[in-house]
């Protein structure tokens, strides 16, 4: 990326062979919706511009440097993509910031570098930053830094996205429906098998099924897209025989599991939203006010409840006992870790104890594992990579969030020789997951074999490679195999 502005130091823009981070971001995470326009400002040669064009999106944008006369163009999302930490001028820097928001109609993305990537970079210290080798300046923030100085210089707090990127909204209401969506990202899957009535109907009514699946009640026309509505209709006539029709084949226990699911949800969005300027009712949109209304009948109800939760979060008791009570995840005596995928089935004030982690630290993309420390305010995200297919996965990366010092920290393992690994993988998925039979084979298997005699020696690689060795035994995929006793391998125990 080329910095902005007379007084920044430059650099060579780098050639992207896909989407830049922020970008990648902004499209999972629906930013980027389809009839959306882009502006990449800073765009250096613009690999982002090329990629969101091939994908049928409108995108354009402007570089001192490689697009000096292109148009600065108002645009729906604008993205200031690891411009702000090159500029070494603090006033320039606000008023690059302040010039992308004044061209955003709906959501600015800005991202910088974090102060953990500047570990191993050789430089000397130029005003705030630093000028390396290159003869490029570095201004490295910490994660509450940037969102402080974004805030302070906008007057608009941000969300953050991930490590070292955040999402400025323009509209309340748009805002409060990401985090609302946010939540539900991570609700368990609730699997509802329809009886084979519905099954004539079953692609018609998709998107109603969806909708009563994902809010706990039936939409309101003008609910459901007019393209999913007309199916709809098709299939049942009305929205009500439509509704009906689902409910008189399926199971109502399921039901109720949705509508619980969907009240922890908005619990732990209301808490969440304390991070902010509290909402106006009347700042939310149609179908989140619908939602609050059919489950807690009024907002200052939901509210109430959120705070109450929030409270708890704080309370190092509450935080044990919930830990200590919760249905999935592996216990150790200082913690508790949760696989992604299980997040949703967490007793809700854990729900609202890593949600405070992600308003500080964001999405971290690659991690797949979350450890809620008991003993310290603390949040880690652990990526594991390689969980789906090792029966015993080594640690990639780890970025833990300090609640109470307000700090984001990362660990990288790629270069140790003896990263930790896990075993008993059952334990940290959600209970319904397809999975867990595999793993608990695995597992009762290695018990039998006396692999967990000493589990103070397995925890890392070469203890663990260490134990199989001496037992005879090695792990291909997820079945354990004796090793025959004239195996180069082979130690009698």
């Amino acid at each position: 990326m080329t910095t902005i502005g007379p007084t920044a130091r430059h650099k060579t823009a780098m050639v992207r062979s896909a989407l830049s981070r922020p970008m990648g971001l902004a499209l999972s995470d629906g930013i980027i919706e389809r009839e959306a326009t882009v502006f990449d400002y800073g765009c250096g040669r613009g690999g982002d511009i090329r990629h969101l064009q091939g994908l049928g999106f409108s995108a354009s944008g402007w570089d001192p440097a490689h697009r000096p006369n292109a148009e600065m163009v108002s645009s729906n999302v604008v993205n200031l993509g690891y411009v702000i930490n090159v500029i070494e001028d603090p006033i320039e820097r606000a008023q690059v910031l302040k010039s992308a928001w004044s061209l955003t109609r709906d959501v600015l993305v800005v991202s910088a570098r974090l102060t953990w990537e500047a570990r191993e970079l050789v430089g000397r210290r130029v005003g705030d930053g630093i000028l390396t080798r290159m003869g490029t300046f570095q201004k490295f923030y910490d994660q509450s830094e940037l969102a402080a100085w974004i805030e302070s210089v906008l007057g608009t707090k941000p969300l953050a996205a991930a490590p070292g990127v955040f999402y400025v909204f323009r509209d309340e209401a748009a805002q409060q429906d990401f985090l609302a969506n946010r939540v539900y990202q991570y609700r368990p899957r609730i699997i509802i098998d329809p009886h084979e009535e519905y099954e004539r109907n079953r692609e018609n009514l998709a998107p109603l099924f969806d909708f009563l699946t994902a809010h706990a009640r039936p939409p309101k026309r003008g609910e459901l897209s007019a393209e999913a509505e007309a199916c709809v209709l098709d299939a049942s006539g009305t929205l009500g025989r439509a509704v009906n029709l689902i409910y008189q084949v399926t199971d109502d226990s399921h039901w109720e599991q949705v509508r619980i699911q969907r009240r922890s949800e908005l619990l732990v969005y209301a808490a969440m939203s304390r991070f902010g300027r509290k909402p106006m009712f009347s700042q939310l949109g149609s179908t989140l006010q619908r939602d609050i209304k059919i489950h807690f009948g009024t907002y200052r109800d939901l509210t109430n409840q959120g705070d109450r939760l929030l409270a708890a979060v704080g309370n190092r008791m509450m935080v044990l006992m919930s830990a200590r009570s919760s249905k999935v995840g592996k216990q150790t005596p200082s913690a508790l870790y949760v696989h992604r995928s299980a997040l949703g089935e967490l007793p809700p004030i854990l729900q609202v104890y890593e949600g405070c982690a992600r308003i500080l630290a964001g999405v971290v993309e690659r991690a797949n594992m979350v450890k809620f420390s008991v003993t310290d305010p603390q949040v880690s995200y652990l990526a594991y990579p390689h969980f789906d297919r090792d029966a015993h996965p080594t640690l990639e990366s780890a970025v833990t969030v300090n609640l109470r010092k307000l700090t984001v920290d990362w660990r990288d393992y790629t270069k140790s020789g003896n990263p930790p690994l896990l075993h008993r993988k059952e334990e940290f998925v959600g209970s319904s997951d397809s999975r867990r039979d595999l793993y608990q084979r695995l597992t009762a298997a290695e018990v039998r074999a006396g692999l967990y005699n000493n589990p103070e020696q397995i925890g890392f690689l070469q203890g663990w490679e260490r134990t199989l060795q001496e037992c005879g035994c090695r792990v291909r995929g997820h079945r354990l195999e004796r090793l025959h006793p004239h195996h180069q391998n082979y130690r009698a125990t």
